[in-house]
């Protein structure tokens, strides 16, 4: 049995083999139609992170879910229920929501190349632009008064300050996200004369944070910065989207992040904030928290082989469904995500083994030099983690491979 602390709780053996969402690993191939690779999804995971959310944080803070983290329609049609709103980065992702049953009014659509079409299908529908510049406000507001049709927008602030000990960091100095603070307020002035639908501020400093005091610190001063800006603004903001940054546990060594003391400490900010923000709603904007631990990628061992020395595992998936896996997502250094065999969860490991992908390169990795019970060709191992940027992150069309499957357990 693994005692990874990276892998869920909830992930157990049924028989020897790993039983996600009460099932075994083999149960749900064969829904599948008996093909691997295939991505499966805990429903009950994703419950229980919101769940944990809604009990740590202050009441009036609402949590979207940030589409890109994994726009399964299946996965975004059940979890618009349980949340405030949606985020969304495409056109492609405002029409999965839309055919979900979202509400058009709760959501926001962020990105800094928003296309002319992808505009027109984000006003017509009514959702909040999250403008990134004062040519897209330009734009966006020609093509609504052609509609006919009012602009809902909300600005993304560039902030002056970064999230410290994020893994990527999206806010202070230049970026090509948002609009730098100092330029808020000429912006403002244009959306007035527009007859733009203010809708409030969207400020994103950063992902994959695991430190709550980098968090606190950042939150603290999001509320700080909008509501110096709100000064310029025609009517206070209606919304402030916080962004996330929540992190998971990755990488051994990683501790799991905080949330309870970020809802200390968000409340106590959100007390004290000035009489500009006291009618402002407050959003977490929330995608690999709430969905990442909750995916468990399976593949099946194609090939077993031994050389120079080390024993690899060839399996038929790779970094064209998890290329964040393979090392190959923004990672400096290569390290393996949990990985465990799902023929033999509950069996201790035997052997020290590389884990290869199907792919003819040699950036094609899932494992090195990882610990696992002796595996043979047809059996199946588990990447875990993997409910956040897998196969949507990934490149699928590369070397014509097919394209794995998913199911929401």
């Amino acid at each position: 049995m693994t005692s990874d602390p990276r892998i869920h709780p909830a992930f157990a053996a049924i028989d020897g083999e790993l039983a996600i969402a009460g099932r075994k690993a083999s149960e749900w191939i064969a829904d599948a139609g008996g093909d691997t690779p295939l991505f499966v999804y805990d429903r009950a995971i994703i419950a229980g992170q919101i769940a944990r959310l809604r009990a740590a944080l202050p009441a009036e803070v609402g949590l979207h879910y940030a589409m890109k983290a994994n726009p399964m329609p299946d996965l975004v049609q059940w979890i618009v229920p349980l949340l405030d709103g949606l985020d969304i980065a495409s056109a492609g992702e405002l029409a999965v929501a839309l055919a979900a049953g979202a509400d058009a009014t709760r959501i926001s659509f962020a990105g800094p190349g928003k296309r002319d079409g992808e505009l027109r299908a984000a006003i017509d529908a009514g959702v909040t632009l999250n403008i990134e510049s004062a040519g897209e406000h330009a734009r966006a507001a020609t093509i609504a008064a052609g509609l006919g049709k009012p602009l809902n927008a909300a600005i993304r602030v560039n902030p002056p300050f970064d999230l410290k000990a994020s893994g990527m960091r999206m806010g202070g100095g230049a970026k090509p996200f948002g609009v730098d603070a100092d330029q808020v307020p000429a912006l403002l002035a244009d959306m007035a004369t527009a007859g733009t639908d203010f809708r409030g501020f969207h400020v994103f400093a950063g992902s994959q944070n695991l430190s709550a005091e980098a968090l606190i610190d950042a939150q603290a001063k999001t509320v700080d910065l909008v509501a110096e800006l709100a000064g310029a603004a025609p009517v206070p903001p209606a919304v402030v989207n916080m962004g996330g940054g929540f992190g998971i546990p990755y990488f051994p060594g990683d501790r799991p992040l905080d949330v309870e003391a970020i809802g200390r400490a968000l409340g106590e900010t959100l007390a004290a904030r000035p009489a500009c923000l006291r009618q402002t709603r407050f959003v977490l904007e929330l995608g690999r928290y709430l969905v990442g631990e909750a995916g468990v990628y399976l593949t099946r061992v194609v090939d077993r082989k031994t050389s120079g020395g080390e024993t690899f595992l060839i399996v038929d998936g790779g970094l064209h469904h998890q290329l964040a896996a393979s090392g190959n997502f923004g990672t400096v250094i290569r390290r393996n995500y949990p990985i465990a065999s799902a023929s033999r969860f509950d069996s201790l490991p035997e052997e020290t083994v590389n884990v290869a992908g199907c792919l003819c390169t040699p950036l094609d990795r899932l494992g090195e030099k990882v610990r696992l019970p002796v595996s043979d060709v047809n059996h199946l191992l588990a990447v875990f983690l993997a409910g956040a940027y897998g196969l949507s992150a990934s490149p699928t069309g590369f070397l014509g491979h097919p394209k794995a499957k998913e199911l929401l357990a």
